[in-house]
């Protein structure tokens, strides 16, 4: 349930926490960033990374110019053998020095850098082509519903995020890539709609916050519903296929609890971040009752099915009723 308003003052607001205070190098990472995004300074940190720290650039994670005001994205196409090789599908994310993944896309060229973040986006990807409806929660700016349209002309995509600033720049990313049209955007938590979530409306962070979870205490937070999935169940049509993305930093479990009404009705491909620590008995006990098999997301394939069990490295799981043949024939690599 909701905490009354004595709960909420005597809880510590986020921000103010050690580790808050750490992901922002105790004041001094926006001040930073904004220096090297500066032009000389930003030619020169390339260069000296370039030398010095090589993998630093893979990262993703580094300043990008102050004048880049957005970014391309890309998927490539499945492999079929021919040549030339099909041409990837393309997106754009704006504000790069604001958001923490459209940075990551400018520093790998227009992929994710990360080995297995941009195999959980190809993965995901290969299931939005074969689906008629999108479900991202944890949508964040934007990236898994940009690039599911963009593999599927005919996809209808519905995009939740809590944060209010953020909601701001997936609504703007979905102008720019032109596809408002068949996305909808929830400004609702996905979990238990018997409570409600406080989210600031400006965190004050150097970037849009891409961590914050329904968890957290915000003393000046502002309102967010939760809504179950289940109430999502009439969104796709009967013996459709559907793709869900779930990325809520540790909340996933109230994600499915509360959805066991659209996972019976409707066995969607999920790609979910499964974070170390994570109750895997209770997550599999939510889903392994409906068909699902497990595949860790490595760096180049996907694990053989097995076990859903936290990682310390991989954090993505893609949770399918599909075989390995049809799989492979997904142009999903499996080891």
């Amino acid at each position: 349930m909701e905490a009354g308003p004595q709960a909420a003052k005597a809880a510590v607001d986020f921000r103010a926490t050690p580790r808050a205070r750490r992901r922002g190098w105790y004041g001094a990472k926006k001040p930073v960033k904004r220096l090297l995004g500066w032009g000389p300074a930003n030619l020169a940190m390339r260069a000296a990374v370039a030398v010095a720290a090589p993998h630093l650039r893979r990262t993703g994670r580094l300043p990008v110019p102050a004048g880049l005001t957005e970014v391309t994205g890309l998927v490539p196409a499945p492999d079929s053998g021919s040549a030339p090789a099909p041409e990837p599908a393309a997106f754009t994310m704006l504000r790069p020095s604001a958001c923490v993944v459209a940075a990551e896309l400018h520093w790998g060229g227009g992929r994710r850098p990360g080995a297995a973040d941009d195999l959980a986006l190809r993965v995901f990807a290969a299931a939005a082509r074969r689906s008629a409806v999108l479900l991202d929660i944890g949508a964040y700016t934007g990236l898994f519903t940009l690039a599911g349209t963009a593999v599927n002309p005919r996809l209808r995509a519905h995009a939740f995020e809590i944060v209010p600033e953020v909601v701001h720049t997936l609504f703007d990313n979905c102008v720019r890539n032109r596809v408002l049209h068949r996305t909808t955007l929830h400004h609702v938590g996905v979990g238990d709609p018997a409570t409600t979530v406080a989210m600031p409306a400006r965190s004050g962070d150097s970037a849009l916050p891409c961590y914050y979870s329904a968890e957290m205490v915000f003393a000046d937070g502002v309102p967010v519903e939760v809504v179950a999935l289940d109430s999502f169940t009439g969104v796709v049509p009967p013996g459709s296929s559907s793709v869900l993305k779930v990325d809520v930093e540790g909340t996933e479990a109230a994600v499915f609890e509360h959805g066991q009404e659209f996972l019976a009705a409707h066995r969607p491909d999920i790609l979910c971040e499964v974070l170390p620590g994570a109750d895997a008995d209770l997550l599999s006990g939510l889903l392994a009752p409906h068909g699902y098999r497990f595949h860790l997301v490595g760096d180049r394939a996907l694990a053989p099915a097995g076990a859903l069990a936290p990682h310390d490295r991989f954090r993505d799981w893609f949770v399918t009723t599909r075989d390995g043949a049809e799989l492979a024939a997904m142009g999903i690599p499996v080891a």
